[in-house]
């Protein structure tokens, strides 16, 4: 074999990084089922997060591959395509805050931190395609977990673990609207982005940093709160999740707070 076809595996392997997270969200899962941990909302919590890490690299690795795809063979060697969480240009943007949002607000933040060369890719498309991949990804990812509730393929399965899933799910969604955001920094405007006037862009550039920031403080204000919630709570249904599993969910994540007795009630007779 080649040097340069050694080079190239070696840049598409998956890394131990990765998979070792993998292994821990299998673990915790199966603690969720089993009730093995002894703590329940100890093995929530980490089957969600570990889970959600995973999540959040693959909508970066979805990012990288299409840019490759699209003309961006520089990808390779940053070490996005081993799905390496640690290779990321800003780890803290795409996997430490979002792990914090989660653990402190139950909310889905946007992740996005891979570094593209755009001038290697010509064509519009490809721009905008590059962009929405991440958050395609996502909303991947929650057809995946809410496929055993619109498939039925629950019946049996511990109410832990059918909450922990739909509460993993509510994560995925609140994460593929508020990406599709068309505000500068937000994958959503990445996708507009190549179809604006070359001028309004670079009147635009210098509020990218800030972008994140300002949809989070408009997303705190009542109306548009619960606008949003309402939005994601009216998806989750139509997907055959109730938001009683959401919740009661995120009460058992959050297992550090008191928990709310009416999940325990509503739990036991099956709601």
């Amino acid at each position: 074999m080649s040097s340069a076809s050694t080079t190239a595996s070696s840049e598409r392997r998956i890394s131990p990084v990765f998979l070792g997270i993998v292994a821990v969200a299998v673990v915790a899962g199966w603690g969720v089922w089993t009730g093995f941990a002894g703590n329940t909302g100890f093995a929530v919590c980490l089957f969600v997060i570990a889970a959600w890490v995973v999540s959040l690299c693959l909508h970066e690795y979805a990012h990288a591959r299409t840019a490759l795809h699209s003309g961006d063979i520089s990808i390779g060697a940053k070490g996005y395509l081993t799905l390496n969480p640690l290779k990321y240009t800003h780890a803290l943007l795409s996997i430490v805050l979002p792990v914090v949002f989660v653990i402190l607000g139950g909310i889905g933040l946007p992740g996005g931190a891979v570094y593209i060369e755009r001038d290697r890719v010509h064509g519009r498309w490809k721009h905008s395609l590059i962009s929405a991949a991440g958050p395609l990804t996502n909303a991947l990812f929650a057809l995946v977990c809410t496929a055993p509730f619109w498939l039925g393929a629950l019946h049996g399965a511990p109410l832990a673990f059918r909450e922990a899933l739909a509460f993993l799910a509510f994560l995925q969604v609140s994460a593929t609207l508020l990406n599709f955001v068309p505000v500068p920094g937000l994958d959503g405007y990445g996708v507009i982005e190549p179809w604006l006037p070359l001028s309004l862009r670079r009147q635009i550039a210098p509020f990218a940093p800030f972008g994140l920031i300002a949809v989070f403080v408009v997303l705190y204000q009542g109306t548009v709160n619960h606008a949003f919630f309402d939005l994601v709570d009216g998806i989750m249904s139509h997907l055959g999740v109730g938001q009683n599993y959401m919740y009661c969910g995120q009460n058992l994540f959050q297992f550090w707070t008191s928990q709310d007795s009416l999940c325990s009630v509503q739990g036991a007779v099956g709601f």
